[in-house]
């Protein structure tokens, strides 16, 4: 459990660290921009690697349950998923969707982990799913209080966040709908090493 933790502090604090605007600033002023990027890349990976060791290490000594989710929380959370993996696509691809969602990275990352910590009532998801939560909401508010213009986040990855019909958010569907499905139907289980598919071993 403790390298969990510390995975997850160093990777929701580098993360969470951008917040800090004008601490940001004068690191990148004294380092330069390309150094602190690739420290915020180095410590990210690192952080990662450490959650996945951690949770891991963690649900091979037996997990440590803290309440029992009724069956139908890991159908919720597999519909709650779907909706993560589209809200994700759409910050890709400008449209009714990701107007709506405003910050849609974040607003997926909510989801997933709000449908994780349903499914889930042991000690050990309940830290790790709780943390991201808990960080998305925190930057939700930061860039809120910051005046972050809705979409800003996303458009560093496609374009402006301005509706452009249907044809986008027709993608963003399909592509979610598709990345979910292979995701939960296959991956998961292989990855993970627990199924997400209702009825698969």
């Amino acid at each position: 459990m403790l390298i969990l933790i510390l995975g997850l502090l160093l990777f929701l604090g580098t993360h969470a660290f951008s917040m800090a605007r004008a601490r940001r600033a004068d690191i990148v002023a004294r380092v330069g921009e390309q150094r602190y990027k690739l420290g915020y890349t180095l410590l990210s990976a690192l952080g990662l690697v450490l959650i996945v060791v951690g949770y891991g290490q963690y649900r091979a000594s037996g997990y440590i349950p803290v309440w029992d989710p009724p069956v139908f929380t890991k159908h919720l959370a597999l519909l709650l998923v779907l909706l993560a993996f589209v809200v994700m696509a759409s910050a890709y691809l400008p449209g009714r969707i990701r107007a709506f969602a405003k910050h849609p990275m974040l607003l997926a990352v909510k989801i997933w982990a709000t449908a994780h910590l349903l499914a889930n009532g042991d000690l050990g998801s309940i830290v790790l799913f709780g943390a991201f939560l808990a960080w998305a909401v925190i930057d939700r508010i930061s860039l809120k209080r910051r005046a972050v213009p809705a979409g800003a986040v996303a458009a560093q990855h496609g374009g402006p966040a301005a509706p452009r019909g249907w044809r986008n958010d027709a993608l963003a569907v399909a592509i979610g709908v598709a990345v979910w499905f292979v995701f939960a139907r296959y991956l998961h289980l292989w990855l993970i090493g627990v199924s997400a598919w209702p009825g698969k071993a």
